[in-house]
């Protein structure tokens, strides 16, 4: 019997009587991480990494039964074995493994590979059936260093500083808007931060991930030297007028898409993410053994092709989760 199978609400284990990550409330979900698409409220009880507990508990709300579990922990669940294990997504981001009579299943979640000092890094594990994301499953993306891309912000901030403007920098508010703060250097100027990155900020910083100190906005200003961190539904809209002279960025793996930039009306674009790039979706297929793929969300057809034709068993999975860099 496969230890996974797709029902109405998503990855269901039948001998464990529980889903990951599902798409609506069930008895009992595990989560891989807090991110909106893969923590759905209303379920009845929840399994989630230690590490990622308060960021779960910030989007479920205080009445949810949360079960927090360390890396590598594991606990019985029906007739099967679980343990969650380091993605390097974001903070408190796992891979769920499943074991019984000796078969082992990995669920990913979203992952990547590259160093990021905000969450710990991605785990390869053994087994024999792996659930993979392929939110970049095309060989277009791959990722510039990660120094390119501080040096390139840097130079970016310092140009509007000359001009007497504003620096927006549009990214994720959970995860890619940290790790941006740990990367920035804050001598350049002043560093503000919309309300939905702050708060998730505050988290961030109650688990001990040193960040760049931050302002808010609201009450904040001047502008003109300041690097202002928001998330990607603040551009345009009337929040963003209060800086008048601004340069805007966004931070994501689509500015790899040429014009993707100029179709959201943007000054710049940096190809910075939180999802393995082809290459490393490669390295961590390659790293688990395992000789079955299921592929999910992204780009499943070419990722499917391309493991086909090197021997692997590769299947695409249809899940309702959505790219969490829109």
């Amino acid at each position: 019997m496969p230890l996974l199978e797709l029902a109405p609400d998503g990855l269901y284990c039948p001998l464990g009587d529980f889903y990951v990550d599902p798409w609506g409330a069930v008895d009992r979900a595990v989560v891989t991480h807090a991110h909106s698409d893969h923590a759905r409220p209303g379920s009845r009880a929840y399994l989630t990494a230690s590490q990622g507990e308060a960021l779960l508990r910030s989007r479920l709300g205080p009445e949810a039964i949360i079960q927090p579990l360390d890396y590598g922990e594991a606990v019985t669940l029906g007739d099967t074995q679980v343990s969650l294990h380091p993605a390097g997504h974001i903070l408190g981001s796992a891979q769920v493994r499943i074991e019984h009579a000796g078969e082992v299943w990995v669920v990913s979640g979203d992952y990547k590979l590259a160093p990021d000092p905000t969450c710990a890094p991605f785990e390869p594990l053994p087994c024999h059936t792996f659930v993979t994301e392929s939110t970049f499953g095309l060989p277009i993306f791959r990722w510039p260093a990660e120094t390119e891309i501080r040096d390139a912000l840097h130079a970016w901030w310092r140009a509007n500083q000359e001009a007497g403007r504003a620096s927006l920098l549009f990214a994720h508010p959970l995860g890619k808007a940290q790790r941006l703060l740990a990367l920035l250097d804050p001598a350049i100027g002043p560093i503000y931060t919309h309300g939905a990155v702050e708060g998730f900020n505050r988290i961030y910083s109650e688990q001990g991930i040193a960040l760049a100190p931050t302002t808010p906005v609201d009450g904040g200003g001047p502008w003109t030297r300041a690097l202002v961190v928001a998330p990607p539904s603040a551009h345009g809209s009337p929040w963003e007028r209060r800086f008048a002279a601004a340069s805007t960025a966004f931070a994501s793996g689509w500015m790899r898409i040429r014009g993707t930039r100029r179709r959201r009306s943007l000054d710049r674009g940096f190809v910075f993410s939180d999802h393995a790039d082809w290459s490393g979706l490669l390295r961590a297929i390659e790293a688990t053994g395992a000789q079955s793929v299921w592929v999910t969300h992204g780009y499943r057809a070419p990722m499917v092709r391309w493991l086909t034709e090197r021997g692997l068993q590769a299947l695409s999975v249809e899940t309702r989760f959505e790219e969490a860099e829109p």
